[in-house]
C-alpha cells in the first residue's frame, strides 16, 4: 500500500497529508468552539481528499513508471509554490479579516520553515490558526529531512555535492557500495526507506520537547509550537517569542539542547548519504557549529569584560553569567536559523553596547546550520571546505612543492568540493544582490531591503524583528514586494543549484 500511494506524484502525496493534518486545527478549534474556524478547515480537508482521490483514481491505471529523482524534485518545487495556495484557503476564510495574498505568504513562509509573520499584533490570531502556521512548519520541516536523502543527495544537491561520499565513483570501500546501492534503488523505495527511519525520530524528538516544556510550566499550544518550531527550525511562536513563555530558564535550556540538531545530520541520523565519520564530535559541521555557539559569545562576553574592567565597574556574577547564557542561546537559535531571542539577550546587548548587534545574528544567519537537516543558510559544510581550501593554499605560499597528507575525502572536500562550494557561495551572493536591487526599487530602504532578503534566502524569518535599527512591519509591504519574498523564500529553502537542476532537459524528457 505504501509503495502503491508513493508512486504517485509526489505533490499529491503531500497534498493529501496536509489535508489529513487540517483536522487537527479543526478539531482544536471545535473544542474552543470557534465554529467559523473549525468548519474553515473541516471543509477545506474534506476538499482536498477528495480532489486528491479523483485525481489519484485518474492516473493510477495510465503510471507505469516509478518517478524520477528530476520529477520529485520538480513536484518539490511544486510542494513550496502551489502547494501554499491550498493551504491559505482555511486560513483565509478562518480569519476572514486578512486577503489571501497575505494568507498565501504566511503559508509559504512557515511550509519554507523561515518563520517570518505578518501577524504580529496580539490577538489578531486564535490558538487555532496559530497552531495551524506551526502544525505546517513542522510538516515542511520533516518534508526537507526526508527529501534532502530521499531526493537531494542522489542528485547531488543541497550540499551532498561538497562531499566525497556524495559523488559517484569514489572508491569501492563499504560506505560507496552502500551509497550505490541506495542510489540504484527507485525513488519510491528510498523515500520509504528514508521515510521509515526519519519519521518516528522527527515525531518522538518533537514529542518529547512538548512534555519537558509543559512540564517545565509552559501552557500545551505553547509547548508544541515552540517544540514544533525548534524541531523545524522555523521559530514559529504563538507569544512572539520564548521571552513571552513561562518556562523561563529551564524552557531556553531545552530549547538550546534541541537546537543542535539543526547542526549536524549526525546528531539524529547515519544514513549513507550523509558523512563518513565515525562519531559526532569528528564530524566537521557539528565543530564548527559549536565553535561558533561558544566563540561569539565568549569575544562578546570578554568585551564587556573587558571594558567593564576599565571603568572600574565590575558587573556582578549573575549579570554576567546571564549576559553569557543570552548570547549563547541566540547565536545558536540564529545559526540553526530558528530565530528564537532568549530572554537574556538585552542583557548580553548590554552588556557589550553593542549599537549594532544584528549585524552579528545576519551573519550567524548566512552562515546556516548543517547539510540535509531543518536549517537554512549557506551550510556549514560548505564553508568547512571553503575553510579546507583556504588552508591549503597558506600552506603552499610557505612550502611550495609541499604535499597534503590529508586523506582522500579531505582532498576530495579540499579541491573539487571547494570549487563547487565556491560557485554556490558565489550565486548566493548575486541572489542577495539581485533581491535587494528589487525590493529597493519597489521601495523599501537599503538596511531593510538587504534584511528581508538575508531572512528570506536563509530561511530566518526572525530577523525582520531584530537584525535592523527598527522592527520591520511585513503587513506595510505592497504586494510586489511580498511575492519577491516568497518567490526569496523558496530560493532559500531548495538552494540555487536545484532550481538550476529543473532546467535539466532529461526531465521534460521523461
Amino acid at each position: 500500500m505504501g509503495a502503491r500511494l508513493l508512486s504517485l506524484p509526489l505533490i499529491l502525496v503531500l497534498t493529501g497529508l496536509f489535508a489529513l493534518a487540517m483536522l487537527l486545527p479543526a478539531l482544536h478549534a471545535l473544542v474552543a468552539e470557534d465554529h467559523s474556524v473549525a468548519q474553515a478547515f473541516f471543509y477545506s480537508s474534506v476538499l482536498g481528499l477528495a480532489g486528491v482521490g479523483m485525481v489519484g483514481l485518474a492516473i493510477s491505471g495510465r503510471r507505469t513508471r516509478d518517478n524520477t529523482d528530476l520529477q520529485n524534485l520538480a513536484s518539490l518545487f511544486l510542494a513550496y509554490t502551489v502547494l501554499p495556495l491550498y493551504l491559505a484557503l482555511p486560513f483565509y476564510e478562518g480569519l476572514e479579516t486578512t486577503t489571501l495574498v497575505n494568507a498565501y505568504f504566511e503559508m509559504v513562509s512557515s511550509f519554507t520553515t523561515t518563520g517570518a509573520t505578518l501577524f504580529t499584533t496580539p490577538g489578531r490570531l486564535t490558538d487555532s490558526l496559530h497552531l495551524w502556521r506551526g502544525i505546517v512548519g513542522w510538516m515542511g520541516g520533516l518534508v526537507i529531512w526526508i527529501a534532502a536523502s530521499a531526493v537531494l543527495a542522489p542528485l547531488n544537491l543541497g550540499g551532498f555535492e561538497v562531499t566525497a561520499s556524495a559523488e559517484p565513483g569514489q572508491g569501492r570501500g563499504r560506505d560507496n557500495q552502500r551509497l550505490d546501492r541506495f542510489r540504484r534503488a527507485s525513488s519510491s523505495k528510498r523515500l520509504m526507506q528514508v521515510g521509515a527511519q526519519l519519521i518516528p525520530v522527527y515525531v518522538g524528538l518533537t514529542a518529547a520537547v512538548w512534555l519537558m516544556l509543559t512540564v517545565s510550566g509552559d501552557r500545551p499550544l505553547v509547548a508544541v509550537m515552540h517544540a514544533m518550531g525548534v524541531m523545524a527550525t522555523s521559530g514559529i511562536s504563538p507569544v512572539g517569542g520564548v521571552e513571552g513563555t513561562s518556562s523561563g530558564f529551564a524552557g531556553e535550556a531545552i530549547l538550546f539542547l534541541f537546537m543542535l540538531f539543526g547542526l549536524s545530520r549526525l546528531t539524529f541520523s547515519k544514513d549513507t548519504v550523509t558523512s563518513a565519520q565515525a562519531s559526532l564530535m569528528n564530524d566537521p559541521e557539528f565543530r564548527i557549529g559549536l565553535a561558533l555557539t561558544l566563540g561569539v559569545p565568549l569575544l562578546l562576553f570578554s568585551r564587556h569584560w573587558l571594558g567593564a574592567y576599565e571603568v572600574d565597574e565590575m558587573e556582578n556574577i549573575s549579570e554576567a553569567v546571564l549576559a553569557l547564557w543570552g548570547g549563547m542561546f541566540t547565536v545558536l537559535s540564529f545559526l540553526s536559523t530558528t530565530g528564537f531571542e532568549s530572554a537574556s539577550w538585552e542583557e548580553a546587548r548590554g552588556w557589550s553596547g553593542l549599537g549594532t548587534p544584528g549585524l552579528i545574528l545576519l551573519g550567524l544567519a548566512l552562515v546556516g546550520g548543517g547539510v540535509a537537516t531543518t536549517a537554512g543558510g549557506v551550510k556549514l559544510l560548505r564553508v568547512y571546505a571553503l575553510f579546507l581550501a583556504g588552508r591549503r593554499e597558506m600552506e603552499r605560499l610557505v612550502h611550495p612543492n609541499s604535499m597534503s597528507g590529508a586523506g582522500l575525502t579531505s582532498r576530495r572536500i579540499r579541491r573539487e568540493g571547494a570549487f563547487i562550494a565556491w560557485i554556490f557561495f558565489m550565486m548566493f551572493a548575486m541572489s542577495l544582490a539581485l533581491i535587494v536591487v528589487i525590493l529597493s526599487a519597489l521601495g523599501l530602504g537599503f538596511e531593510n531591503a538587504t534584511v528581508l532578503a538575508i531572512s528570506a534566502l536563509s530561511t530566518t524569518g526572525p530577523l525582520t524583528q531584530v537584525a535592523a535599527s527598527a522592527p520591520i512591519d511585513l503587513s506595510q509591504l505592497g504586494t510586489p514586494a511580498k511575492m519577491v519574498l516568497c518567490a526569496s523564500m523558496v530560493l532559500g529553502r531548495l538552494e540555487t543549484l536545484a532550481i538550476i537542476a529543473l532546467f535539466n532537459p532529461g526531465l521534460w524528457r521523461d
